[in-house]
């Protein structure tokens, strides 16, 4: 499936995936800052015009690739997890790899199940209240409370279906993805690994990572959080 994007500018060609609830259209104060950079921005299945949320992190990945011109991909969050599978996958696409605040996923299997349910029950309230009050719920996440709310690009989030994040949730939720930990040493491709300082849970694993990717370079950005 070919995914919703835009692309600018002229150069080396990097494709950027977003976080969940965001769309394409969140990365745009990182693009405009750079130069000699064709950019590529997808809405990632069940965001923006990507409508189709019930698609696993393979199928996403497969999804990604067929979109994406052959080049460096940048993932953020649950963008980063669909893009560390795109590497996995279509390692002829991605020459380079940047994962900002992502993980290979949960390595015990009763945390896995657990998170399963969680992410369907969120699921299920998104659908129950509406995109408008799950945005609010969302960025009230202790996670985000670095973000002012001109950073938190809330109107951009609003363009969302409540039945394709339910649907994104449920098939390519972190619950879903199945333990890539071990696979880490697959990546051939030079890989810069992002975490932000205040983010102590994703900091361990950008470490962790850093350490079982061959060609890793690992950045921890000071005085930032999870939305680095």
């Amino acid at each position: 499936m070919t995914l919703g994007h835009d692309t600018t500018g002229a150069g080396m060609p990097v494709t950027f995936v977003h976080g969940f609830t965001q769309t394409r259209g969140s990365w745009a104060p990182v693009v405009s800052r750079l130069s000699a950079v064709e950019c590529t921005v997808v809405d990632a299945p069940g965001h923006g015009e990507s409508t189709d949320g019930a698609r696993s992190l393979w199928q996403c990945a497969d999804d990604i690739a067929s979109t994406m011109p052959s080049g460096v991909l940048v993932g953020y969050s649950m963008g980063a997890r669909m893009a560390l599978h795109t590497a996995l996958a279509h390692p002829h696409r991605v020459t380079g790899l940047v994962l900002v605040s992502g993980t290979p996923g949960i390595e015990d299997e009763t945390e896995r199940a657990a998170r399963r349910a969680s992410d369907n029950s969120l699921a299920d309230r998104i659908e129950s209240v509406g995109v408008a009050t799950f945005i609010d719920e969302w960025l009230s996440n202790p996670m985000f409370a670095g973000l002012t709310e001109h950073t938190s690009m809330r109107q951009e989030r609003l363009a969302n279906t409540a039945r394709g994040l339910a649907d994104s949730l449920r098939h390519a939720g972190t619950g879903t993805q199945e333990n890539l930990w071990p696979r880490l040493s697959e990546l051939t491709m030079p890989v810069l690994i992002v975490a932000g300082a205040g983010d102590t849970k994703f900091t361990d694993i950008a470490r962790r990572m850093h350490a079982g990717v061959p060609h890793s370079e690992l950045r921890i950005v000071p005085s930032a959080g999870h939305t680095v």
